[in-house]
């Protein structure tokens, strides 16, 4: 897709199986000619994972073009060591690529470089609606009866899993998380949770206080994974920060109705009728998923106009 064909791009991810690894291997796919896999060779690097790009020794990011992607900064975790590591990202990057205005804004106060928001692309092929929920419920051992609500993303600080006190992750909001959870029960609702990814103890821990069954798929692959999206009632993503999340982009392609803090691009795909405020949980109580308002704003990142926005990143 790239327009010129003897540019050579290296992109940098982790590779330890996290959605940018994901986001690598589609572009690839779809631009082949472009590719390379050697950073010495590329015109480009591409740097998808800003935390591992110590990976390039700093000699070869310092007489290349850099593109560096920021997901999302948390203004809490901002330290003097967060700062270093922007400011050191700040010697080689010669523009910057972020996926909501929030995340740019942030940015300027670090950075005098250029900045381009430009959300992912979606795959259809891998989300999707499946109209069969009852037929996918069983195959996951679910109750026909239970109102079963989605939650995708680690929420336990990584930190605090060693020494067991399991802290969340506050950016993500799992305290949000469960005490909506806790309403939803309190109203008399058989509600249960399903749980995928890394890093869950926090909300596990919480949903077994309050005696609420969940099913827990820690490894899963994109077509079970799709699979779950839609055997839910309710995806909520209870962010406080974000840069996507990806979630809402996944939702939305896959007609799964889902409601959000106005978090990342949020109030770009979904209703404004789908967004509540964390800090007035209250707010929840009125929030109504609206699929096909998402389905229609998420149709212009399907694949391949999607990735083809990405070209002016390039240029």
């Amino acid at each position: 897709m790239i327009n010129n064909l003897y540019m050579k791009i290296f992109i940098l991810t982790g590779d330890e199986n996290w959605i940018c690894d994901l986001f690598k291997g589609e572009w690839i796919e779809h631009n082949k000619d472009s590719y390379t896999d050697n950073y010495n060779n590329a015109d480009i690097i591409w740097i998808l994972s800003d935390f591992c790009y110590k990976k390039i020794p700093m000699n070869v990011l310092l007489t290349k073009k850099v593109i560096t992607t920021i997901h999302h900064i948390d203004l809490d975790k901002l330290d003097d060591k967060q700062l270093a590591h922007y400011r050191a990202i700040d010697s080689f990057t010669t523009k910057y690529h972020t996926i909501c205005e929030t995340t740019k804004l942030i940015l300027e106060k670090i950075t005098s470089k250029e900045i381009i928001i430009i959300p992912f692309w979606v795959d259809q092929s891998k989300w999707f609606h499946i109209d069969d929920k009852l037929q996918l419920r069983d195959k996951f051992k679910i109750p026909h009866n239970e109102f079963v609500v989605g939650s995708f993303q680690r929420d336990t600080e990584g930190s605090s899993i060693k020494n067991g006190s399991y802290l969340p992750k506050l950016s993500k909001g799992p305290d949000i998380f469960c005490d909506i959870i806790e309403r939803i029960k309190n109203k008399g609702v058989n509600v249960s949770v399903i749980l995928t990814g890394w890093r869950r103890q926090y909300v596990i821990n919480r949903l077994n206080s309050m005696n609420v069954k969940y099913y827990y798929f820690e490894m899963i692959n994109l077509k079970e994974l799709n699979e779950l999206y839609n055997c839910l009632d309710l995806y909520i993503v209870s962010s406080r920060v974000e840069g996507g999340p990806r979630s809402i982009i996944e939702c939305a392609c896959g007609k799964v109705p889902i409601v959000s803090t106005r978090v990342g691009i949020a109030d770009k795909i979904l209703a404004n009728e789908s967004i509540y405020d964390y800090s007035n949980i209250e707010t929840f109580d009125i929030c109504k998923p609206n699929i096909n308002i998402a389905y229609n704003n998420v149709e212009q990142l399907l694949l391949p106009h999607g990735m083809i926005n990405f070209d002016c990143l390039f240029d």
